[in-house]
């Protein structure tokens, strides 16, 4: 099974969560996992077991305990596809993050006041420059 098909279900993104804090046993899973999504015990194991099948999930007995951790390969070979789309939002995040910072250095250079960006007063999308006029 591909990783996307078994990314694609919330409940087992979830699972994935849980497990990015480290190892797990599967009752410690499934009594999240019903609590949150309120299904039953046979549904996680069945959501358990895809993670297992695809890669994306490792299992190893301890006693009559079942551990699981993350498998990364998987996740490398989507973060690898991903790659390619990365562009589109980190530009954006790019604009964000100086925009962010010009707003902190006007506060900072203006003492604090209430110094408002384009951003901040311009309602119909009109730049300072415009409202000033």
């Amino acid at each position: 099974m591909h990783a996307f098909d078994a990314l694609g279900d919330p409940v087992r993104r979830r699972i994935l969560e849980l497990l990015s804090h480290g190892e797990q046993t599967s009752g410690a899973l499934t009594s999240v996992i019903r609590a949150e999504f309120g299904i039953s015990q046979p549904a996680v194991s069945q959501h358990l077991r895809v993670l297992r099948e695809s890669g994306l999930t490792s299992v190893r007995a301890e006693g009559t305990r079942r551990l699981y951790a993350v498998d990364p390969a998987p996740l490398r070979e989507v973060d690898a596809w991903l790659e390619r789309f990365r562009g589109f939002w980190e530009q954006r995040l790019d604009a964000l993050g100086t925009e962010l910072a010009r707003g902190k250095r006007e506060r900072r250079l203006s003492g604090g006041d209430a110094h408002h960006t384009a951003h901040d007063t311009a309602h119909d999308g009109r730049t300072d420059e415009e409202e000033r006029r």
